[in-house]
């Protein structure tokens, strides 16, 4: 129901910030702010983003929790080198990002969609015993590509805000990262969940089917990421 009404209710909010900039009032989200095209851009991409994102970690604990059997601690040692990756990513963003700008980007959707498709894989290979070591390489590619991705991103979104909205554009961004994190696992969790009960598809189907379609989200994360401004030396 939340789910059917958050679009009406995102509509009258917008509708109510416009006016009230209009007027001359002081909005919580100036309307003009997403005129910036950066900020624009930038969050139309992060929505698929973090709901990818959101729902990926929600399907995954409950595939390998729920479907598998194996206790927190085991699933979340399954999640180390995503973790490694991503952090390792992360920190190599302020050295690459100068040199490949929003291509960096790019191949970060794309790698990201290959660990994926490797995760897909050891999944269908290993079930009903998945282990650590095996899904391992997957992974920490999937966290690579995640992290190539998110810290480039953030800096997208804001180059072009000017500094006295700084503050403003911050605080839209993070409440959609939030929005969006939700999103993934309210709809992808939901899926998930549909097709997971017996006499379906079992937890290893249901969990290779949102995988794909995280996927052909990446790949489609990849495509929006070539709209960004231009960032570094990369034009």
């Amino acid at each position: 129901m939340l789910l059917v009404t958050a679009p009406l209710a995102a509509t009258a909010f917008l509708m109510v910030e416009r006016a009230t900039e209009a007027r001359g009032g002081v909005p919580l989200v100036p309307m003009s702010l997403l005129r910036v095209p950066s900020m624009r851009r930038g969050l139309l991409l992060a929505v698929p983003f973090f709901t990818g994102f959101g729902g990926f970690m929600f399907v995954i604990a409950l595939t390998l929790q729920d479907g598998r059997g194996i206790t927190a601690l085991d699933a979340g040692v399954i999640l180390v080198p995503m973790a490694l990756g991503f952090l390792g990513a992360s920190l190599s963003t302020a050295r690459l990002l100068p040199r490949f700008g929003r291509n960096l980007l790019t191949a970060g959707a794309l790698i990201q969609a290959a660990g994926l498709l490797a995760v897909i894989a050891e999944l269908a290979r290993s079930w009903p015993h998945p282990g650590a070591l095996w899904m391992a390489p997957g992974m920490l590619v999937l966290g690579i590509g995640q992290g190539l991705i998110m810290s480039p991103l953030f800096g997208a979104v804001l180059s072009e805000v000017p500094p006295r909205k700084a503050g403003v554009g911050s605080g839209v961004l993070a409440t959609t990262q939030q929005s969006a994190l939700a999103l993934g696992v309210a709809t992808l969790g939901s899926l998930y969940l549909t097709i997971a009960v017996p006499g379906s598809l079992g937890p290893d189907g249901a969990a290779s089917v949102i995988l794909g379609i995280l996927v052909l989200n990446a790949l489609g994360v990849g495509a929006m990421s070539r709209s960004l401004p231009g960032m570094g030396r990369a034009r």
